[in-house]
């Protein structure tokens, strides 16, 4: 098929003119290349992770030590997917973020480091240490992109905090559950 910029061009899912470098609280999907569940299984409510979650779990938790500004908030690792609430600071004003239950330490650095740089290192990192595991170099373990949603207040704050907890027993509805041929109750 030849190329057509029409047909072909691949468009951001990204929010127009937004700054995703500024302070605030992101959640952030991401799903296994191909939906494929790379990353254990659930049994019963639970996720149990495999050698791959825990990579992944690692890697999460080690954001922080490569960006200083920011923080992590609620994360699950699912067999063929993540959620995760990002925070970033003001380097400048540290006390800036979602409201008052958002009160990050200060920054001794002045870098500033946007969601979608964060996100790909993510990736990437884990990505590396995954296909070492497997011994499957290049093998792509991440879609290409990503979902995000910028929270805006307390309230969601709190909604998604909730969701990304109880994401484990909805395993069977969720639209990324390759198995699912149910209605959501």
């Amino acid at each position: 098929m030849k190329y057509g910029p029409q047909r072909h061009h691949r468009r951001s899912i990204r929010l127009q003119g937004y700054d995703y470098a500024q302070a605030g609280a992101y959640f952030v999907t991401v799903c296994a290349y191909n939906r494929e569940c790379l990353f254990g299984e659930i049994m019963g409510e639970e996720m149990q992770v495999n050698a791959s979650g825990e990579i992944v779990i690692a890697c999460w938790h080690d954001i922080p030590r490569h960006f200083a500004n920011v923080e992590l908030d609620a994360f699950v690792v699912m067999p063929n997917h993540i959620h995760g609430i990002i925070m970033l600071r003001d380097v400048n004003d540290p006390d800036i973020g979602v409201g008052a239950g958002f009160k990050p330490a200060p920054t001794l650095t002045a870098s500033r480091h946007g969601l979608p740089e964060i996100v790909r290192a993510f990736k990437t990192f884990s990505a590396r240490r995954i296909n070492e595991l497997r011994q499957m170099p290049g093998v792509p373990v991440w879609q290409r992109n990503y979902y995000e949603h910028i929270i805006r207040n307390e309230k969601s704050l709190h909604d998604i905090r909730r969701y990304i907890q109880e994401n484990p027993l909805r395993w069977a509805y969720d639209r990324e559950n390759p198995a699912n041929t149910s209605i959501r109750p």
